[in-house]
């Protein structure tokens, strides 16, 4: 079987792509990878997983079956319902249980879904454990029978234990009541929106028990309004909701709440690179902040890199895709990465991008620093970017010795104060040309002229 796994799991057209026959092959294959004894907290008699998922209408019967297929191989379910994919990657590390399951396809529209698995200690899976289980997906097996096979029960408390978690990163402690001091973010009016998706009890839940006054959009789901015109990629809504209720920020996650982006008190976007800058520099200060670095990908603008070295903290890019910042962290011992697109991940809070529990770091930030939102964000500049797609070319030559001649020129004249990007695209013939320069006229021009060496060098 060809590459079944993406950057994020499997993830298609409900019911045509992503089927419940192929939901119960990943549980069964993937629990005979990931539910062997090793696989579990010491002392346990049997494994068990947690299966979660957000709030499309297909997530019905593709979380029934791929706990179906789970139970099969003896392996026990706990179904923690309508969740956020990091509260089930929460509740793997905090229950042992031995992997854990979402459905979702996060700020995809909602004919899509899709299915993510979480190992052990709650991270996502490498390649080599993604083609272990693709190999297993049709094989024949030696079937448990009798008590041997697993239980499926429900996991109500998830959402709750979720949430005090999350809570508990910006210094809530439970059951204190309304003491101030433990109320972090007391006296910020904020607007959420939770894309009528995964994060529509959790994402109030916890920033009112942070003691935000908090106006929420976009929380009731019916199962077909997930992403649609709300949330992360619909971010005008929430602009016009904060200027509304003239609050002092707004927070917008996606369908599963693993991403989040922001906006100040007059209706400005606060993208993902400023919003790692401003959590970088907050560690940074408290001296929190591992080896002074932070972990971007290739697609963050220069502005942040620019700001980051201002402040004598260093910037590693990596590959596009949260999976391979998070490599980099763990391999290399950092705490603070994530995405332009709002995917942050804070490993001394949690093992994978979680946009309730960045919501809650960057309010707090604000609340702290007595600084608005805004004033924040200014330290972290975005210059201006043009980005091309040139079609009709052989996008596996973008390594051709005249291409690099021109891409060296380009690169030559914008000297520091500018950078130049090449990408294939994943899915169809398309080179993506970005240049960012001092001056949007000077990015469109140099984007511009790099276009046209793709387009004439590498023709098809």
């Amino acid at each position: 079987m060809g590459r079944l796994f993406g950057t994020d799991g499997v993830r298609g057209l409900a019911n045509r792509d992503v089927t419940a026959r192929l939901a119960l092959q990943l549980g069964v294959a993937g629990a005979r990878v990931l539910g062997k004894p090793e696989d579990r907290a010491a002392g346990q008699k049997k494994p068990f997983a947690i299966v979660g998922r957000d709030t499309r209408i297909s997530g019905d019967f593709l979380s029934s079956a791929i706990a179906a297929g789970i139970a099969s191989t003896g392996v026990d379910v706990r179904d923690a319902g309508v969740i956020p994919t990091p509260g089930v990657a929460q509740a793997v590390k905090a229950t042992g249980a031995a992997f854990g399951v979402v459905l979702s396809a996060s700020h995809n529209p909602m004919p899509d879904n899709g299915i993510k698995f979480f190992a052990f200690g709650g991270t996502k899976l490498d390649d080599a454990v993604e083609d272990q289980i693709l190999e297993l997906l049709d094989a024949e097996w030696d079937r448990p029978t009798g008590a041997a096979v697993g239980r499926i029960s429900r996991y109500p408390a998830a959402s709750d234990n979720f949430t005090e978690h999350l809570v508990s990163g910006v210094g809530v402690i439970p059951g204190a009541g309304d003491v101030a001091d433990q109320l972090p973010l007391a006296g910020l009016k904020v607007v959420i929106d939770c894309a009528n998706g995964a994060s529509s009890v959790v994402g109030p839940a916890a920033l009112r028990q942070a003691g935000a006054e908090v106006v929420v959009i976009g929380a009731e789901p019916n199962g077909e309004n997930i992403n649609d015109g709300v949330g992360s990629t619909h971010i005008e809504h929430l602009q016009q909701a904060v200027v509304e209720h003239q609050a002092d920020a707004g927070v917008a996650f996606d369908g599963d709440a693993d991403r989040c982006l922001a906006v100040d008190a007059v209706g400005r976007e606060v993208n993902g690179d400023q919003v790692m800058g401003i959590l970088a520099l907050a560690l940074h200060e408290e001296g929190k902040l591992a080896q002074d670095t932070l972990v971007t990908t290739v697609m963050s603008n220069l502005g942040l890199r620019l700001a980051m070295e201002k402040h004598g903290i260093k910037t590693v890019q990596t590959a596009v895709g949260d999976r391979y910042v998070l490599e980099e962290m763990l391999a290399s011992g950092y705490n603070l990465g994530g995405e332009q697109s709002g995917h942050v991940l804070m490993l001394d809070h949690g093992t994978t991008g979680d946009g309730v529990q960045t919501a809650l770091h960057l309010l707090h930030r604000v609340a702290t620093s007595k600084r608005t939102l805004a004033d924040l964000a200014a330290q972290i500049p975005k210059l201006p970017q043009t980005l091309i797609n040139v079609r009709g070319v052989d996008k596996a030559r973008t390594d051709d010795a005249e291409l690099a001649v021109e891409i060296a020129a380009v690169e030559a004249e914008l000297g520091d104060t500018g950078r130049v990007l090449l990408r294939a695209s994943g899915t169809e013939p398309v080179i993506r040309v970005m240049v960012e320069a001092k001056t949007a006229e000077v990015a469109r021009a140099q984007a511009e002229r790099l276009a046209g060496h793709v387009e004439r060098l590498l023709a098809l």
